[in-house]
């Protein structure tokens, strides 16, 4: 079933989900600001549109990718795209970020349902239809925006109420960091007993200390190479996890320790 769908954020993860969306026959239309940004916004096949109030102009779903917490306010709130959105239409953010943000939306806009659902995987996997989707949020919400989501996405999974999308999303990327952390301490103690870690890292992938991370690593040939191809990325999240987690009066007890040695110490 095609929805009229409302998009901001083509750009790294967005674009490939913008292209999904319209291969699968949905009616999107998607923010450019610039004329660069509406000409690739085109390429993909949507309709580009100067404003936010635009996107939202009847759209049944609109979904917003960008980088931050602080760029989902900007553009939910401060620009006006909650306001501007058709009563009983869903928000779907796809940003990782504090699981608060999500609620604070949908305090501002009780008659927009919100649901977050940020992503586990990379612009491959959403090009390929297989990008994993963490979604919280009211289940007849959750199942509004399913046959969107179902463009890009697979699985979507309902992991919980509002906010519930986030945690999942911020504990699964503390275990995949903290994975990191272990494979570079296992490659520098594999390098003092002199074994290649290129040559480490591929037997490991058939032994019982396989993982998705490992497995990933491998590909790269070095933990130390694929931590920089991630770095950006990793690190914010990272960040936003430990504010959380310090938010709820806990702490992330051993896991911060292989944080640590991926992305450092927390400021201050």
């Amino acid at each position: 079933m095609s929805a009229r769908v409302g998009f901001v954020g083509a750009g790294r993860m967005g674009a490939p989900m913008v292209g999904r969306l319209v291969g699968a026959g949905h009616d999107v239309r998607v923010m450019g600001r610039s004329a660069e940004k509406r000409a690739t916004i085109g390429e993909l096949g949507a309709r580009a549109v100067a404003s936010l109030s635009d996107v939202a102009a009847g759209a049944d779903v609109v979904a917003v990718c960008v980088f931050t917490d602080d760029q989902v306010r900007e553009v939910c709130v401060e620009g006006g795209l909650l306001d501007a959105m058709t009563p009983g239409s869903v928000l779907v953010v796809h940003t990782t970020g504090n699981p608060r943000t999500a609620q604070e939306l949908a305090a501002h806009a009780p008659a927009v349902a919100v649901v977050d659902a940020p992503v586990s995987g990379g612009p491959h996997d959403i090009a390929a239809g297989h990008i994993t989707v963490f979604a919280g949020g009211d289940p007849s919400a959750v199942e509004r925006a399913r046959p969107v989501l179902a463009a890009y996405a697979e699985p979507v999974l309902h992991v919980g109420g509002l906010g519930a999308g986030q945690w999942v999303k911020l504990i699964n990327n503390t275990l995949f960091a903290a994975q990191l952390g272990l494979l570079r301490e296992a490659a520098e103690f594999g390098a003092r007993v002199k074994v290649d870690e290129a040559a480490l890292l591929a037997a490991v992938g058939h032994g019982s200390g396989a993982s998705r991370a490992a497995e990933l690593v491998a590909a790269r040939g070095s933990v130390q190479a694929f931590i920089a191809s991630v770095g950006e990325f990793l690190g914010k999240d990272v960040a936003v996890v430990r504010e959380v987690a310090a938010g709820t009066g806990s702490d992330l007890g051993l896991l911060d320790g292989l944080l640590e040695v991926v992305v450092g110490a927390p400021s201050g």
